[in-house]
């Protein structure tokens, strides 16, 4: 890699990147599996075969069906990596093509096999293990997104080596990003409704929550910019905090973001879709504590900063577009300025229903959703091969399968599901997985091939519909 690497021409590089192929037996023939063979998985788990099986018997079209089956298992097959003892299981779980656990990405990664984690003890030791590495990660640096397997390592980043930050072992990235401390609490919140095993929920955990908690108030600035800067020198703007700390702000009881769920640098510090996403999350993190631990004082205290957050949100995160329509902003600074946007990395203005931060039947969100579905949306793109969101990342033009497939879970229309359903078969550019974005007029134009998180969303909304809308799922697309 070059000196000037950065993330992003990292993952060009590896875009050429291909897995190994295997054919289960629901396969069609002209469409081998792209899983691992067998004895190449990282992971294997028999609850997740026969939901595989289960799932892809109810799947009329042959493509989607092929998709499904390469993309549901694929966070299993090729990025766990599991240690540990049976009494105190360690899993670290990798994004895909870079080797390093984003609490975000890995959190997600793990959501779709949650359903099944009651009746299978491979998955509650794998969501265990991954619910304990995360805390011990939070503990060394919560305002870390990255991490190396080794805690005791130097990031193997070369875009991240040179940053000016408090750089610490086992740190892969420090760009501070709410929804990395939100992740774990929707994970431990997810596994307790699951499951209601108690045992990931001991004091390692609690310490980190209470961690998580403190560095939320501390990024309220209340009393100045806080602990943590960062800055980076890279030709993209959206790499880098201005002065250290981004743009000016008032202090208004909402949470500072250095960066959104891309990893892009926010205009405006308060992201509101990560305030939203932060009160839903400390909410779900008071019940766990209250349920599974019985920790009343760390209950209370989630409590008592959502309440702060929720009561600034209803204050200050709200804005008006040219036609006079009232709409969630993306981000604003405290002082009256906002932007109105969307980004396909989830949390998302789009992507509020699906996290629970609102009723999908909510006028003020729908008017959101249908404004980031427009020409209103900077980042909104129609072309040959389909429309969708991108996002500054990887440029203009570029569509996310994220935003269809984040569309389709929110929606209850059965001709947007569909037509989801359809951009996101043929946009694959041929090879069984989604990726990160595509060129908005030619899909073999893309970013990513291996993008885990992405590919089980994509498993996570088939299941969805095999569940809600069985019928849909049987029809040809």
């Amino acid at each position: 890699m070059s000196r000037n690497l950065n993330r992003r021409h990292f993952l060009a590089a590896t875009a050429a990147s291909a897995a190994t192929l295997a054919t289960p037996a629901f396969a069609a023939p002209q469409l081998p599996s792209k899983r691992p063979a067998l004895a190449d998985r990282r992971f294997t788990s028999p609850a997740v075969e026969r939901e595989l099986a289960r799932v892809s018997a109810q799947i009329g079209d042959a493509k989607l069906r092929w998709m499904f089956g390469n993309c549901y298992p694929n966070t299993l097959d090729t990025t766990v990596r599991m240690g540990g003892t049976a009494a105190a299981p360690d899993a670290f779980v990798i994004t895909g093509d870079i080797p390093c656990l984003w609490l975000r990405d890995s959190s997600a990664q793990v959501k779709p096999y949650l359903h099944l984690a009651r009746q299978a003890p491979e998955l509650r030791r794998l969501i265990r293990g991954l619910i304990a590495r995360q805390s011990r990660c939070i503990l060394l640096d919560p305002y870390a997104n990255a991490f190396m397997e080794d805690p005791t390592a130097k990031s193997n980043l070369e875009w991240s080596q040179k940053d000016e930050t408090e750089m610490k072992p086992g740190v892969a990235e420090r760009k501070w990003e709410i929804d990395s401390l939100c992740y774990p609490m929707r994970l431990a919140h997810g596994y307790w409704r699951a499951t209601g095993d108690a045992a990931p929920f001991d004091a390692t955990w609690a310490a980190a929550a209470r961690a998580s908690i403190r560095t939320f108030r501390e990024q309220q600035r209340k009393d100045g910019p806080g602990p943590y800067s960062f800055r980076r020198s890279a030709p993209q703007p959206t790499e880098t905090l201005l002065w250290g700390h981004g743009n000016p702000t008032r202090p208004v009881g909402l949470i500072h973001s250095g960066f959104r769920p891309s990893d892009d640098a926010c205009l405006y510090p308060f992201l509101i879709p990560s305030n939203l996403f932060a009160v839903t999350a400390l909410r779900e993190l008071a019940t766990v504590a209250k349920e599974a631990s019985n920790d009343n004082d760390l209950a209370q205290s989630a409590m008592a900063l959502a309440a702060e957050v929720a009561a600034a949100l209803k204050a200050h995160g709200t804005m008006r577009l040219r036609d006079d329509s009232e709409v969630w902003a993306y981000e604003v600074d405290g002082y009256g300025n906002a932007v109105f946007m969307d980004d396909a990395n989830v949390p998302s203005l789009s992507g509020l229903a699906y996290l629970g931060c609102v009723d999908a039947a909510d006028p003020l969100w729908q008017r959101t959703q249908a404004a980031c579905w427009s020409d209103a949306n900077p980042w909104f793109f129609r072309g040959k091969a389909g429309e969708g969101i991108g996002g500054p990342h990887v440029g203009a033009g570029q569509i996310w399968p994220m935003s269809l497939t984040i569309r389709a879970l929110s929606a209850t229309d059965d001709t947007a599901i569909r037509g989801a359903l359809r951009t996101l078969r043929d946009t694959d550019g041929g090879t069984g997985f989604i990726h990160e974005s595509f060129d908005r007029d030619d899909p073999a134009k893309f970013t990513r091939s291996w993008f885990a998180w992405a590919n089980g969303l994509f498993g996570e909304l088939i299941l969805h519909l095999a569940a809600t809308r069985p019928a849909l799922l049987k029809a040809p697309l």
